[in-house]
């Protein structure tokens, strides 16, 4: 059996299920190459599979760092795994699903200085969410953060996110850790409303998602974006469209309008989505429904989605015009 100490540290031969998720404050580059390393080389020892997801920039130094010993490691540039946060889940779902019977030791940061505000926040949403979706799963998790440019806020919301912190080489509670869907709610939170610039259309059932289809097209090519990416915009959201008609009972409304480098889209109808996950991993096939907004996901730059019991679901897709993750 695989047990563990009080710091959540694992001893070699053990097995514990489990999601375990710590965050690493850092602020000095080679400080941040040696804490990684650390980590990675007590999976190694452990036997574990160990798979890093981090922009390029820094996986170069962890890699030198690592030697011969990085053939033994998965290195994954987390801004081409997930330009949209939500596809992380799904992305380490599988890779779990493909070690059966064995711990995965993973690195994931998804903040980067010039990150923009909104993938930001989706970024940090996904951070408390993994809590709920790894719970039972076998994950060690280490989530590095520089504090040389994060505000307050931020690592406010950062520490309420991990049940540990890593200090010294070591996991240790955190007592500041908080409820991870009340905190990936409240991170997110009301969405602004669309811009006046923009342009809106009602739609009802039976023909009113072909309506927002076509809308959707004409708006997203006369703002100028690629004829492949139109046609991805176009799926995602006739996707939502359709979940407005057949899972709720009033009209729905879309909104659309773009700047110089995005085209967004936003639904907003009166349902109401319990489930904070979902979209996020691919629904089973006696769900019957779900895979709508898993689509969603994964056709789109970045989705923000907000519902409450008494104010209705919004959904916002957002397309770039380049398209190239950043």
């Amino acid at each position: 059996m695989r047990t563990s100490d009080d710091t959540g540290r694992h001893r070699r031969g053990t097995d514990v299920l489990g999601f375990e998720h710590a965050a690493l404050f850092y602020d000095d580059d080679a400080q941040f190459v040696a804490r990684i390393v650390h980590h990675v080389r007590e999976g190694l020892e452990a036997h574990d599979v160990v798979v890093i997801a981090l922009p390029a920039e820094q996986l170069a130094p962890i890699r030198e760092a690592l030697g011969g010993e990085a053939r033994s490691v998965v290195l994954q540039d987390v801004r081409r795994l997930g330009p949209n946060p939500a596809r992380l889940v799904p992305a380490l779902y599988q890779f779990v699903d493909e070690h059966p019977g064995r711990r995965i030791r993973a690195v994931g940061g998804g903040l980067w200085p010039d990150r923009p505000a909104d993938e930001r926040v989706a970024y940090l949403q996904h951070d408390a969410l993994t809590n709920i979706a790894f719970a039972e799963r076998p994950v060690t998790m280490l989530c590095p953060y520089d504090t040389r440019w994060l505000d307050p806020d931020t690592v406010a919301d950062v520490r309420a996110a991990h049940p540990l912190l890593a200090e010294g080489g070591l996991s240790v509670p955190n007592a500041t850790y908080g409820d991870p869907a009340k905190l990936a709610e409240a991170v997110l939170g009301p969405l602004s409303e669309p811009p006046d610039l923009g342009e809106t259309l009602v739609f009802t059932a039976p023909h009113g998602p072909r309506a927002v289809r076509r809308a959707v097209a004409d708006h997203a090519a006369g703002a100028g974006l690629s004829p492949e990416r139109v046609a991805d915009l176009c799926l995602a959201v006739h996707e939502v469209a359709v979940n407005t008609v057949v899972h709720t009972e009033g009209p729905g409304i879309l909104s659309l309008w773009h700047t110089e480098d995005r085209v967004v889209a936003e639904i907003q109808d009166s349902g109401y989505i319990a489930d904070p996950l979902v979209g996020r991993y691919p629904p089973a096939a006696a769900d019957g429904r779900g895979y709508g907004l898993f689509l969603t996901h994964r056709l789109c730059d970045l989705v923000r989605l907000h519902s409450a019991e008494d104010g209705g679901t919004t959904v916002r897709m957002t397309m770039y015009q380049d398209g190239l993750p950043r």
